[in-house]
């Protein structure tokens, strides 16, 4: 088994331990590799391995490493930052966006989504603990942009995406990530038909499945370490 395998292998095995913890269903909750700074042939290896979505943090870069993954049936993420000059890019080549925090970037990915290609499945970022470096709506903010996002055509709303600030200690992470399970919880009850909570990396995968999370990023506990990005979506 390569490198990448292993540690696949590794992380599924946290991922079922923390679901059987916690009285959840395995499946319930999705692994996402961020395969951001790591070149086609970590993707390839983590494919071999049975994977088939990616996270991604750099729109550029991603692009390119598509079209060299071309032949292989994969669904990419947009994970990080999306400033109005990218929507276009996002629109026509993820799947999935997790990071829409302003009601205009929604309306331009809805308007630049190609006919060709199914609604663009979107999550609202959303800054759950106030962190100072930290992109995304605050709570009180959520329920009005879903309503206007959930009513625009070539979007789906799918749920939230968090990055909390790291916090030291299982229970200092769950607390946080309790708080946006409850805030999930407060919005499908208004109405809103959403399915995914997007919260949980290598160091808190374990808080986050205990507290609902159902998409856990994770990067360098596949891919290994990477060089720190300041303002970018970690794994």
């Amino acid at each position: 088994m390569t490198t990448i395998a292993l540690n696949l292998q590794s992380v599924r095995q946290r991922m079922a331990a923390a679901c059987a913890a916690a009285g959840r269903d395995v499946n319930e909750v999705t692994l996402l590799p961020v395969s951001k700074t790591f070149g086609p042939d970590a993707v390839r290896a983590a494919h071999a391995a049975g994977e088939t979505a990616f996270g991604e943090n750099y729109i550029q870069e991603a692009i390119e490493k598509q079209a060299l993954l071309a032949d292989l049936p994969l669904q990419w993420h947009c994970i990080g930052p999306i400033q109005s000059n990218k929507t276009r890019l996002v629109a026509a080549h993820f799947d999935w966006a997790h990071t829409v925090d302003r009601l205009k970037i929604a309306q331009r990915l809805s308007d630049q989504r190609p006919e060709h290609l199914p609604p663009l499945s979107v999550c609202i970022q959303v800054n759950i603990d106030g962190g100072p470096s930290k992109s995304g709506v605050t709570p009180g903010e959520v329920l009005a942009l879903a309503r206007e996002v959930a009513a625009l055509p070539r979007l789906r709303l799918r749920g939230l995406m968090t990055i909390p600030e790291p916090a030291e200690g299982f229970e200092a992470q769950f607390a946080v990530h309790r708080q946006a399970r409850l805030l999930y919880d407060q919005l499908r009850h208004a109405g809103l038909p959403l399915d995914t909570l997007s919260m949980g990396m290598t160091a808190d995968l374990e808080a986050a499945v205990h507290a609902g999370s159902t998409m856990v990023r994770v990067g360098t506990a596949i891919f290994g370490s990477r060089k720190p990005d300041p303002g970018s979506s970690p794994g």
